[in-house]
Order: C-alpha cells, then structure tokens, then sequence
C-alpha cells in the first residue's frame, strides 16, 4: 500500500490548503515556520486529516525524553536508501506539526514522524505505524509531561493494541516496561548514561539491582530483555553477531545510540545495516545543534540540552578546560516553567571552565552554580558572554527556547 496515495477528499484537500495557507501568513510575520499554525488549522477544517494524510505511508515514529528528533534525522537518511522519505525533521512533534509535515509527502513512501511524549499513543492510533522506536524516558518539563513513571504506564496502556514492531532500548527500565505490552519487540542495548530516573522497578515499586550493565528486580522478577541488537563501541552489533562500523559526523556517546536504534529500525523496513549506517554519516547537524558558527570574530560551538540527562550527556562532548563555556536558561511554556532541574543537574563537570551564565533564568542558574561551589559571570546579553570569554572556541549549552534565542542571535 506504501506508496500508493490515494486522492484525499475534498474536505481534506480544503483542510491542508487553508493549513498552508495559515502556514503562509505566520512565515510572512516573522512568527517561524508556521508549520504548528498551520496543522492547527487544518485540522480544525478536517479532523481526521493526520489519519488520511498517513494512509499511504509506511510509517515510523520515533520518541523519547532525549535524542528523539536527532534519531528521526538518522533514519530518515537510512531510509531514503530505499524511497522517498517525508519528515517533520525540524522538531514540531505534537500532531499539528506532525500533520503540517505529513502534508507535504504526498509522494513519500515512508513516514519518519517524531512524536512528542505526551501524545505518543494518540498519534500511534492515527497514523498506524508499521514501527515505533523509543529510546528512553526521565524528567522533562514535570509541569507538563507528568512524572515519569505515570508517562511509561501511559505508553504501556496505548501501545497494547497497536499492531507495530517496537523497536525499544533494553538498557532503559522505564522503556522496557512501557514496551513490554507490545506483541513484537525488538531489543536494542543502546546504553543508558542517566540511571537517577530508574532506580525503582516500574513494575512493582522495588528497587533495581544494576550488576554491570544488567537490571532487574529481586521483588518481582521484572528484568532486563536479551536484546537482539547492541550498541558495542563504536559499532553496532546485529542480531547475526556482525559489528559494523559507525562513522558519524555528530559527536558523543548519545549519538552513537541513535544511531544504533536507528539501524535496528531501518532494517525493520528491509535496509541493511552498512546502507543504514554509511547514509547517516550525511548528518552534520541536526536543527542548528552541533553547528559551529561565527559571532563577533568568535567561535560559537551550539548544543542543547533540556533536562538532567540532556546536560550529562552534554558535558562528556565539550573540549576541556580551559574552553569557555556560555550557558543559557529559560523556562518558557516550550521549555517547562519549573526549573527545579537544575539541581539534578551536575555542574561540578564544568569546573576549571570559564562560564558565562544567560537566559531569562540566568539567576536561577546562578544560584546553582553558586552553591556548586564554581566560578561564573552573570551576563546581560550574548555579546557581552562574548566579549567576557577567554580566547578559543566557546562551547555554548542552551535549553529549548534559549537555544532558539541564540539561533536567530548568531543568524543560524
């Protein structure tokens, strides 16, 4: 069937013209892509349009707390080995965006649909994948996606019914229990660097045992899965035995797992592995993350990182001391408007690093560091960060909004 659009009603193609049309206007003021605006209305005209719009799609959606629109990149190069891939490759993962992309791939053959976590299940039902890949689950905008414990039952629940291959990482406890209900599952050891938001079994409310690099509860028996595909190094091993190399343009550990979820899921759909992984090499940056750009005679170095995990994973990519390091906070209704995060975070890894706080939280960060016992300036603006920072290439460390702020600030 993937392939074959079908001719959308009338009522349909009305509903995605006045959705680009919408989409139009916000780009001519100035207010983004307009793609969110723009599946908002449409979908306001027809509101079954993400179901039509997907029908003729072999789709995949991908979601998790961290790497989830960088692994939606990697597997949409992987699989344009095979056809023509529409994506909403620019992060609006909740179902306006997904609908605004999805309007655009009227000739796709597959569908590489990241999905925002809080609304996993419901897009599931609408597009009916034929995969879904989860990568993990912790605390992220506790305000609005709930704790992380109640967001995994909720995956549990939805995904019961749904007829996809799950592609799940098996070192992730949360993400073992919320795929588990799922009839297919293929297991992938992909790593996890961030345990504080998995210590209890979700299972049963006992706490796990973590021998090495296995899990599992004494209470109840609940443990971790033998996975058929792992992350080794710097290589993927399939469920043949076969490690094959993984050559990446975007750095860390992190990326790596992406990149081996994203091989597991490709070959759902009949790529080989070398094909998979040699075409992810393409991605330089993903979405202005990982760019280097140039700003008042400065290199810029841009990296986001939302929540405790994102930060960890962060830290191990940046140069060593003495490389500046500009960090800024916002808490925004994108971002989440608790910023009690901050103190899970472990800023201590940024010692003997010049730092140069910014933000609409910067003092809120500041607070932080200061209790971290590390040297910082509070700044007003990133051109005085600039101006304040030693010689050498400036790692600058955002979260949502704020990344976007220095985005548009450095022209990127």
């Amino acid at each position: 069937m993937a392939g074959n659009s079908e001719p959308l009603s009338p009522r349909a193609k009305l509903a995605v013209t006045a959705g680009r049309a919408a989409a139009a206007v916000s780009r001519a003021a100035g207010k983004g892509s307009g793609s969110v605006i723009g599946g908002k209305v449409a979908l306001r005209f027809d509101p079954d349009l993400l179901a039509r719009l997907a029908r003729h799609l072999d789709v995949v959606l991908v979601s998790a707390t961290n790497g989830k629109t960088t692994t939606t990149r990697l597997l949409a190069e992987a699989l344009r080995a095979n056809g023509p891939v529409v994506s909403n490759a620019l992060g609006a993962n909740m179902p306006a965006g997904i609908t605004s992309a999805l309007a655009g791939g009227s000739d796709a053959r597959y569908g590489v649909i990241e999905v925002d976590e809080k609304y996993l299940a419901g897009v599931a039902r609408d597009v009916a994948p034929k995969a879904i890949a989860l990568l993990n689950l912790s605390r992220d905008q506790l305000d609005r996606a709930a704790e992380t414990r109640m967001l995994a039952e909720k995956w549990r629940e939805g995904l019961a019914g749904v007829e996809a291959i799950v592609i799940a990482n098996a070192d992730d406890p949360l993400i073992v229990w919320a795929a588990s209900s799922s009839p297919t599952v293929v297991w992938v050891a992909a790593g996890q660097e961030w345990k504080d938001d998995a210590w209890s079994c979700p299972s049963c409310g006992g706490v796990l045992q973590r021998p090495s690099e296995d899990w599992f509860c004494a209470e109840c028996g609940f443990r971790r899965p033998t996975p058929t595909w792992a992350l080794s190094g710097d290589h993927v091993v399939d469920p043949y035995g076969v490690a094959w190399p993984i050559h990446l343009q975007l750095p860390g550990r992190a990326n790596r797992s992406n990149a081996a979820v994203s091989a597991a899921a490709a070959a759902a759909f009949g790529v080989d592995p070398k094909i998979a992984l040699e075409r992810m090499y393409k991605v330089q940056a993903v979405a202005g993350r990982y760019d280097v750009v140039s700003y008042q005679g400065r290199d810029l170095r841009l990296l986001l990182a939302k929540n405790p995990a994102g930060w960890l994973e962060t830290f191990s990519l940046i140069d060593g001391p003495p490389t500046p390091v500009i960090l800024s906070v916002n808490a925004r209704g994108a971002d989440g408007t608790d910023t009690s995060w901050l103190w899970d975070v472990d800023y201590t890894r940024l010692a003997g690093h010049p730092i140069l706080v910014l933000g609409d939280r910067k003092l809120d960060l500041a607070v932080r560091l200061e209790v971290a016992g590390l040297q910082f300036l509070v700044c007003a603006d990133l051109e005085e960060a600039v101006r304040s920072a030693p010689p050498g290439r400036i790692e600058t460390i955002a979260n949502y909004t704020a990344f976007q702020d220095l985005r548009r600030k450095v022209g990127n």
